[in-house]
């Protein structure tokens, strides 16, 4: 298993930590990880990260499908590549929610996960370079001909060569989607993936994989899962902490008939917590609904308590989960040398630069 680490994406400024990327690709992390969700956008810090790192890969987790065209996705993706050194780039793509499609974009809501097809294959179709892009898809086709259309569409092929090609990722949790994800894509970004639910999921891949065909398998496959780390020896405190921003998005983050945060609440067993937590939340009882946050949800989420409890836990409920790599989120940077020990992944080669 693999490490990364993820760069905060919605602060009021933009901060990039370079020395902590630095020493984390040090320490053999694999992969930093931008999000966007309407502020700062997630291709611009990786960038500049390229700029100051030697080896570790950058990848958006996630760029949302409404923010930019496929195509303009495929631009960044591999310019952002080119300028990195070739194969270092994963493109992780996610759909967000109807509210910010079309209040902050401006664009339909439609079927997300017939928009999801259509993206990523418009992608893939410009990464290979096979020929002018067509594509006859539902919610995005090319060229373009609907209303207010000039009809003078022409297909295009990349002036950019893409060798190697960008990796591609969806975050997913639904069934249709992860599904699709597997079919279709490099790797994968579960959305709501716990020990109790693997069979499920492992299931929907594999479905995944028998529609791609050509033998594809989870030894072809990525699966980048993420964990919480907190070293401490008052664990009530550390559950307490994270306790808001879950009350927050399970809560109040989507539209009340549609949120995406309460629906994986519910897939990972905590239904009855979800929907109390975000009748709380929608009522404006919002420390009701932080306090209605299961300590057990908290901690079968990450990894908290002293380093023998989190080593402990490690081996018992993280090591053999199906992650092919794990993005790790702490405020400590002594917690990202202790997953280095734990995952074995210390670089003994040179190191970054300090």
């Amino acid at each position: 298993m693999k490490l990364g680490l993820a760069i905060e994406y919605a602060a009021r400024d933009v901060q990039v930590p370079v020395a902590l990327v630095q020493r984390c690709e040090a320490l053999g992390y694999d992969s930093v990880w931008t999000a966007e969700a309407y502020g700062s956008d997630a291709i611009t810090p990786l960038a500049f990260l390229a700029a100051h790192t030697k080896k570790i890969r950058l990848g958006t987790a996630v760029m949302q499908v409404a923010a930019r065209s496929p195509a303009m996705a495929a631009m960044q993706l591999g310019t952002l590549d080119a300028l990195a050194g070739g194969g270092r780039v994963i493109g992780g793509f996610g759909v967000s929610g109807p509210q910010i499609v079309e209040g902050w974009y401006g664009e339909p809501w439609g079927r997300p996960v017939a928009r999801l097809r259509d993206y990523v294959e418009i992608v893939k179709k410009i990464f290979a370079r096979e020929g002018p892009v067509t594509h006859d898809g539902p919610e995005i086709p090319l060229p373009y001909r609907g209303p207010g259309s000039a009809d003078m569409g022409k297909p295009l092929k990349s002036i950019l060569h893409f060798d190697p090609k960008p990796l591609i990722f969806l975050g997913t949790g639904a069934k249709a989607s992860v599904v699709m994800t597997a079919e279709l894509c490099d790797g994968w970004l579960p959305f709501g993936l716990r020990r109790g639910n693997v069979p499920t999921f492992m299931k929907w891949l594999e479905q995944g994989f028998a529609r791609a065909g050509g033998g594809k398998s989870l030894a072809d496959f990525e699966i980048q899962g993420g964990v919480s780390v907190t070293i401490t020896d008052d664990l009530k405190s550390a559950f307490d902490a994270a306790k808001p921003f879950v009350a927050l998005y399970v809560g109040g983050m989507g539209h009340p008939k549609l949120n995406f945060h309460k629906k994986r609440m519910e897939r990972e067993g905590y239904a009855d917590a979800a929907n109390r937590i975000h009748e709380l939340f929608q009522a404006g009882k919002r420390a009701e609904a932080i306090a209605a946050v299961p300590d057990e949800y908290i901690d079968e989420g990450g990894l908290f308590g002293p380093v023998e409890r989190i080593r402990e836990r490690w081996r018992s409920d993280w090591e053999d989960l199906p992650y092919t790599g794990l993005t790790v989120r702490t405020e400590q940077e002594e917690a990202y040398a202790l997953m280095s020990d734990l995952v074995g992944a210390r670089d003994t080669g040179e190191d970054a630069p300090a």
